[in-house]
């Protein structure tokens, strides 16, 4: 399994944890139905505004989840930020993740890797998780 996505996505991801930081941030690629393609980066609001937890706002989902529908797509990646730990899915992470077919993206912004960030990707399938490779694509 391999995530292929854009520089542009990761670098926008990227800025977007940066600047939301100390808190995490959250976000959404949406694709095609069944093409598996990042197409369309959606940034949102992290609701719980917290730097250990994200949460993304229930009428802000509501319209995505009617969009995806009105324009035949699906969530391609699911994305946040962990500010100090590891960019690997927590038990929060893993109990929320109901999408069997997205790519879940973590980024880690702790200062022990700074400047650098690291960003890794995860299908999580009914609690099981396993790290995919991530292959950055020119655009």
């Amino acid at each position: 399994m391999t995530l292929r996505i854009s520089r542009e996505f990761v670098n926008a991801i990227l800025e977007q944890s940066r600047s939301e930081y100390p808190n995490e941030c959250c976000g959404v690629i949406l694709g095609p139905e069944g093409s598996d393609l990042p197409q369309e980066l959606k940034l949102m609001a992290n609701a719980a505004q917290s730097p250990t937890f994200y949460e993304f706002d229930s009428k802000a989902l509501l319209a995505l989840y009617r969009e995806i529908d009105d324009n035949s797509q699906e969530l391609v990646v699911v994305y946040h930020s962990h500010t100090e730990t590891q960019a690997y899915p927590s038990r929060t992470d893993i109990s929320y993740a109901s999408e069997p077919n997205a790519h879940y993206v973590i980024v880690s912004t702790r200062k022990e890797i700074a400047p650098e960030n690291e960003f890794r990707s995860y299908r999580i399938i009914d609690g099981a998780v396993t790290e995919e490779e991530v292959e950055i694509i020119s655009t």
